[in-house]
């Protein structure tokens, strides 16, 4: 699965974001070493970890997220969280209950790397005032990416050989009707998928389900127009999840974001292949 690594800087500490596939994944040893010493920020994280209140957020992130998450192991660890005998490390808590919302990375950008969600959730236990920065420095990384999205599409999927559907000019096509008339998909729906369904028609699953024989994932194998308008709804559903706009209301809107990009893009292409003859 293809990373990409990033920095942003918050109050003059440097953090590193790396882009997993369809998710950001921010560094919350940074963000604990910004605020404490090198030494004390390993003990930071596992005191965040073992907190109940910190272990019924991840929980539940998971439930939400992961359906591979072992609920029954996270019920243990939870049972026991508050007790003075109790520890936990963040590679226990992944081993014991297949979680995916947390990782320890070596090397290079080395450190314990949380979806930007948890992220938030930890910034918040180490400062209300940092996590307000921090999310709007996040806020500023997509905006610049959206603003240099095709051409780091381009450049992206070059650079790794993925298919890049240079003669197909494709028409917005409405996703299948199912996700139209029958809204309750939307429950348990991530929030990648919502822009799924949303530009490709379809959720990851089900195009995993159609493309067996193919290796990656449903955005490995999209134009580079499908990118440009999937960086900006992401930015654009950002902006609407900080509005307070409920699942099925962003569906709506960015569908006619969608269709009103995905025209321009088109009909800007169709222009350049005809000048081109």
């Amino acid at each position: 699965m293809p990373k990409i690594n990033k920095t942003i800087t918050v109050q003059d500490i440097n953090i590193g974001v790396s882009i997993i596939g369809e998710e950001d994944y921010i560094c919350i040893t940074d963000i604990a070493k910004g605020k404490e010493s090198n030494t004390k920020a390993a003990d930071i994280i596992r005191n965040w970890l073992r907190n109940r209140i910190t272990l019924e957020f991840l929980g539940t992130w998971e439930q939400i997220y992961n359906p591979s998450f072992k609920v029954v192991e996270f019920d243990d660890f939870k049972s026991n969280a508050g007790l003075h005998n109790f520890t936990l490390s963040i590679s226990e808590w992944v081993d014991k209950t297949n979680a995916k919302g947390l990782f320890v990375k070596k090397g290079k950008y080395g450190g314990t790397y949380a979806h930007k969600d948890i992220a938030f959730e930890f910034a918040s236990a180490i400062s209300p005032i940092f996590k307000l920065y921090l999310i709007k420095e996040f806020q500023r990384l997509k905006l610049e990416e959206s603003k240099n999205s095709e051409w780091s599409a381009k450049r992206f999927l070059s650079k790794n050989n993925y298919l890049i559907h240079t003669d197909a000019i494709k028409n917005y096509i409405i996703p299948y009707s199912k996700y139209i008339t029958d809204k309750e998909w939307l429950i348990y729906a991530t929030e990648a998928d919502i822009l799924n369904v949303v530009v490709f028609g379809m959720t990851a699953k089900e195009w995993r389900k159609q493309n067996k024989d193919k290796k990656g994932n449903i955005r490995d194998y999209a134009s580079v127009n499908e990118l440009t308008v999937l960086s900006n709804l992401e930015t654009h559903n950002a902006e609407l999840i900080k509005d307070g706009k409920t699942k099925s209301e962003r569906f709506e809107m960015l569908l006619n974001i969608a269709k009103y990009q995905f025209n321009i893009l088109n009909s800007a292409q169709i222009f350049k292949t005809n000048n081109e003859k």
